[in-house]
């Protein structure tokens, strides 16, 4: 057991062989369901719950942990973080906010509330779909922000691409600033989410 838990390759493989087993146990002992529509929409659910997990979760290590213990580390350690561990959170960041929006539109069309929930609610009654219409608008806003401006910004700050020696503070701040407005946001989105599953 040690040997896997030392590898997060194997680690992550014998989670998905537990989630897979958990499943058909699940699956075998309630004499079976059908892989239909409701199938579907369940399995992108869950897709869009890990994706979400991912990149709020993410959001939230750069935010509470990152960015305010950069000032207290040293220079000459500073290039382990911006070299090597920032470069890598952003790669998963980016990615999860892209599978999360995804797969939450999946998610809308197959429980036929996509159009409603774009729109609001508006001609629709409200309630779940302006609930989750609101929800879904903030994450795509979150997810445009990390891809366009956060994004585009780290890459001139951590010298991924060239930039000068003067845009490179300016970036990183445009980077933190539009950070923070996502985490802001978090927290509204996260409510709508689950206000629409629960309260309606």
């Amino acid at each position: 057991m040690v040997n896997i838990l030392q590898s997060l390759s194997r680690t992550v493989h014998l989670s998905l062989v537990l989630a897979i087993l958990l499943f058909l146990g699940l699956y075998l002992g309630s004499d079976g369901f059908a892989f239909d529509r409701y199938f579907f929409s369940w399995f992108f659910r869950y897709l869009h719950v890990l994706a979400g997990v991912m990149w709020i979760g993410l959001l939230w290590y750069l935010n509470f942990v990152q960015i305010p213990s950069m000032p207290k580390i040293s220079d000459d350690q500073k290039p382990a973080i911006t070299k090597v561990i920032a470069p890598a959170v952003l790669f998963w960041f980016r990615w999860a906010a892209f599978a999360t929006i995804i797969t939450g539109l999946i998610v809308a069309y197959l429980n036929g509330y996509l159009h409603q929930s774009m729109t609001l609610g508006i001609g629709s009654g409200g309630g779940k779909n302006t609930a989750i219409g609101i929800g879904m608008w903030l994450g795509i806003i979150m997810a445009y922000n990390v891809w366009f401006i956060i994004w585009p910004n780290q890459k001139k700050a951590l010298g991924i691409v060239e930039s000068s020696p003067e845009e490179k503070p300016i970036a990183a701040k445009k980077a933190m600033l539009t950070s923070r407005i996502n985490t802001l946001l978090s927290l509204p989105m996260l409510l709508t989410m689950v206000a629409a599953q629960n309260l309606y």
